[in-house]
Formats: structure tokens, C-alpha cells, sequence
């Protein structure tokens, strides 16, 4: 494909199924040269199964794709890669073992009689740097790199192709509020050239601000295709799940004085963490802000054992654990909840009782070890449905699943086990407004259980809405602690640095 023209995209009587579920039925969408199209839907809608149709991801079962009128049939992302369409995923999927600059450049390496030409490569990625803002070691591995992090690189990634067509499916999922500027910067200078931008998201106000036209998906099947300015946030959200949505509206669990579940004492590790303290009570949840790189995700992972600690104490329930990896952590009643469920929580392969059952599978087999299968999709069919899983299938792979139902399971590791301390980085990422709710309802009704509940969250009026107490991270430490219903500037100033004290 020429780079001269913008390229457009039409999709015709698109279907696609997993394990007998319609994922997508009889879709028809145009999506227009040089324009920014928003696909918003719930989670399993078929919005990200749309945009990797596009992108050569998966193949459709039924219907056509056409691109600039011509009828394609993708059979990898290479593929439409080389047809000039490129892909930034929700599951983030780079290579770990590279480098920042070769995973940028993987496949279009600036080449001499053969060989890579590395201080070409390295000047032209010093260039998209500059020129798009996203500050990113290039010689830094990507395997060692933060979520947020290794998103910025995919995004250089699809701009660094030249690709007339970029799928972009949540690429703010896991970016500050200043790089989410950065981003929104880019994709209008990115129209501006004739690119065209599908952009899926769950953040409709993100969709109103940047698309032209919005297509609006529920259960596989298109609701609608139109133009933004004849949409709202309410009419998006009626138009997702039905005339009945209603918004969320956040309620805590009364909380009482109660005893001390999670005792941290002195928590420190080299460079990351320094003196670290806290209490939750049974039925407390406390909220932990600040900005990405203050430390948040590395606390967690330290009290969860999945990150190693050079001192401090870690008690639950008045005793001191020794936790060193996540099995200790699980028997001492700790549960976690990963912020990236592709890389650290979920085993997509298996079936979702398997992904279920994982912290427990005594539980689930007799006393010789042989696993009652009878027993685990039995067990497990009940929290699906609990939890409004769909398809509530136990034996259906847990990859068919959209993102919102992949966390659900999640949870239903951790209900499975019945926690003592529920460690949660951010529960909510990635999923839409149904699912967002729920997953509040189910925190909600954990800590009323008598559950102590720590929680992570990019969104702050995420962590204000649901948390007892907030506690401020800033550069290692915990800087800061407010009392319930903080004052959502007091909070950002903290997190900021600014300002000083206790607010109880």
C-alpha cells in the first residue's frame, strides 16, 4: 500500500465465534481514510474482537474485509502489518528479551547489504522520541519495563511503521493523565497526515473528545455507527447496554472498629521501597494513590511475595509471616490481584475452572491427588454465576473470555479461597462500565464480609469513591494519609509532592 492516500476500511457481514458464543454477528461497519473511529461497546461486546479483525489478529468466521475496496484475508498481524495496518493490543505483546528500540523497530530495521545499520536505528528512534514526547530508554529491556512503559512502546511501535491504519485498543489503560495528553496529541497529528485511528476504549468521554464518527456494539451484534456530535456519554451508555443503564454510584460498607488483619512494620527494599507501615482492619478498605513510579504496584507485589524484601515485618491476624513467595503469602490468607492478569494472573490457555481453582486445587482432589472434575466445574459454575461471568462456561478456555469476564475469574480464584487480605492493582483496568460496577459491587461486599482490602488505582476518583482511608505513595514511601471523602485536589497535591501533613 501507498502511504500517499489515506486508507479505509469496510467490513461487511462480519461474524466470529468461540466455543459455540457468538463473539461478533453480522457486523457491518465503514470506517472512513483519514478519521479517528471510535468502537465502544461493554466487555464482550466484540469491540477489541472487531479491531483485531482489522489488524489481522484473528480471522473472521463469516463476512468480508475490505480495505481501500480491495478484499483482504489476513492470516497475521505480519501480515496486515506489511498491508500497512498496525495494532497496539489491551494484551500487551512485545518481546521481553529485546530492547526498547529493537522491539520499536522489529521487522523494519534500517538495513546495509543485509545487516542491521544500529546508529541509524538508534538516531531514527531518538527522532520519534523527540518528536512525539514519550520519554522511554531505548536501550532499557522490555521485560524489565513497567505496564505503562512497555504501552508507550507499542505506541512508538505502530507509529514507527508508517501504517496508514493504527488499531488502538485501550492504549490508555495503563498511561498517567499527562501521557494520556501526549497520546491524544498524537493521534490528532496523526489524522492531520490522512492516518486513520480505530480507537477502541472503554473511557467514552476519551472517544467523544478524539473520534469522528462512533460505533456502538452490545452482545456482537452493531447497535449503531454514527457521527460523535450527535452523541453524548448517556446516549453511548444507553446505547451499550440498554435504555435502563443507569450510572454508578459509588457506596462503601459501613465501617467500625475492628480488628487489625494486615500489620506492616518497616517494609523496605533497596531503590524501590523505604520504611514502609501500614494497618487495614477486617472490613476496612484502604486506597493507595499516586503516581505511577511512586510505588504502588512494587508494595504490593512485596506484601503478595511476588517481588523480594530486604527488611520489615508482613503479620495477618496479630501473627508475623514469613513471605517470600506467593505460595507463602496465600497461606497466610493473602490474596492478589496482579496488574497485569495476561502476564502475572491468568493462564489463558487453560479452562476457567483450571484458572479458578489454581490457589486451591487441594480442594478439588482426592487424597491420591487425583483431580474430581465433577467437583471443580461444579464449584466453579456457581461463582461464575455469582459473579455474572459470560459465557459461564467452566471448561471453555479462558482466552475466548473479554476483559472484563477474564477479572471476574480472577475474583473467583480468590472467593474460592475465602482471603483474609485482598491485595487489588488495579481491579478495573481495561474493563467497561457494567463490569466496573460489579467489580465494586464484589470489593464492596468482600470487605462487608470482614475482608481487609488494599487497593491500587490509576483512576483517583476510583480510590476516593470506594476507600475508608487513603494513603499517599510518593518516591517509595507512604507520604501521606487521609481519612474517608478526601478532597480530590488535597489528594493529587500529595501525590504531586506538595503539601504536608496527616489528615485523619
Amino acid at each position: 500500500m501507498s502511504s500517499a492516500a489515506a486508507a479505509h476500511v469496510r467490513l461487511v457481514e462480519i461474524g466470529k465465534r468461540y466455543s459455540g458464543t457468538k463473539a461478533l454477528d453480522n457486523v457491518s461497519v465503514l470506517v472512513a481514510g483519514g478519521t479517528v473511529h471510535g468502537l465502544v461497546g461493554a466487555n464482550g461486546a466484540g469491540k477489541s474482537t472487531l479491531g483485531k479483525i482489522i489488524g489481522g489478529v484473528i480471522r473472521p468466521d463469516d463476512g468480508q474485509l475490505f480495505v481501500d475496496d480491495r478484499p483482504v484475508r489476513y492470516t497475521s498481524p505480519r501480515e496486515a502489518r506489511l498491508d500497512g495496518i498496525a495494532t497496539i493490543s489491551q494484551e500487551l505483546s512485545p518481546m521481553p528479551h529485546m530492547t526498547v528500540i529493537e522491539n520499536v523497530y522489529f521487522g523494519i530495521e534500517p538495513r546495509r547489504s543485509g545487516f542491521v545499520q544500529w546508529r541509524q536505528m538508534r538516531k531514527q528512534y531518538e527522532d520519534l522520541v523527540a518528536q512525539w514526547g514519550f520519554e522511554l530508554d531505548g536501550n532499557a529491556k522490555v521485560g524489565s519495563l513497567r505496564t505503562a512503559d512497555v504501552q508507550k512502546a507499542e505506541i512508538l511501535r505502530a507509529v514507527a511503521s508508517d501504517a496508514r491504519v493504527i488499531v488502538m485498543d485501550e492504549p490508555t489503560s495503563s498511561l498517567t493523565s499527562v501521557e494520556t495528553e501526549k497520546l491524544h496529541r498524537m493521534i490528532a497529528a496523526l489524522r492531520e497526515r490522512g492516518k486513520t485511528i480505530v480507537y477502541v476504549s472503554h473511557f467514552l468521554d476519551e472517544v467523544l473528545d478524539l473520534a469522528d464518527t462512533v460505533t456502538v456494539l452490545r452482545s456482537g451484534r452493531l447497535v449503531r455507527t454514527a457521527p460523535v456530535t450527535e452523541e453524548t456519554e448517556e446516549s453511548l451508555v444507553a446505547g451499550m447496554f440498554g435504555a435502563a443503564a443507569a450510572a454508578e454510584n459509588f457506596e462503601k460498607p459501613k465501617h467500625v472498629t475492628a480488628p487489625v488483619v494486615l500489620d506492616v512494620s518497616g517494609l523496605r527494599r533497596k531503590g524501590v521501597l523505604r520504611d514502609i507501615s501500614l494497618q487495614i482492619r477486617a472490613g476496612e478498605i484502604v486506597g493507595l494513590a499516586g503516581l505511577i513510579g511512586s510505588g504502588r504496584s512494587e508494595l504490593a507485589r512485596s506484601i503478595a511475595g511476588a517481588d523480594p524484601i530486604d527488611g520489615g515485618t508482613i503479620a495477618v491476624n496479630g501473627t508475623v509471616r514469613r513471605i517470600r513467595t506467593p505460595a507463602d503469602a496465600i497461606a497466610a490468607g493473602i490474596a492478589f490481584l496482579p496488574e497485569s492478569r495476561k502476564d502475572d494472573g491468568l493462564f489463558l490457555d487453560l479452562s476457567i475452572a483450571a484458572n479458578t481453582t489454581f490457589a486451591d486445587v487441594g480442594s478439588v482432589a482426592s487424597r491420591f491427588g487425583v483431580l474430581r472434575l465433577a467437583q471443580e466445574r461444579g464449584e466453579t459454575s456457581a461463582l461464575l454465576k455469582l459473579l455474572s461471568v459470560e459465557p459461564p462456561v467452566p471448561s471453555a478456555k479462558l482466552a475466548s473470555l473479554s476483559g472484563g469476564n477474564q477479572q471476574k475469574v480472577m475474583f473467583a480464584r480468590w472467593l474460592f479461597r475465602n482471603p483474609r487480605v485482598l491485595i487489588l492493582d488495579e481491579p478495573t483496568r481495561g474493563v467497561d462500565v457494567a463490569a466496573r460496577a460489579a467489580i465494586h459491587r464484589l470489593i464492596n461486599n468482600l470487605a462487608a464480609e470482614g475482608a481487609a482490602v488494599l487497593m491500587i488505582s490509576s483512576e483517583i476518583e476510583e480510590v476516593l469513591g470506594l476507600a475508608h482511608r487513603v494513603l499517599v505513595m510518593r518516591r517509595g514511601s507512604v507520604t501521606r494519609e487521609f481519612g474517608a471523602d478526601p478532597p480530590l485536589d488535597t489528594v493529587m497535591e500529595a501525590a504531586f509532592g506538595l503539601g504536608g501533613g496527616t489528615i485523619a
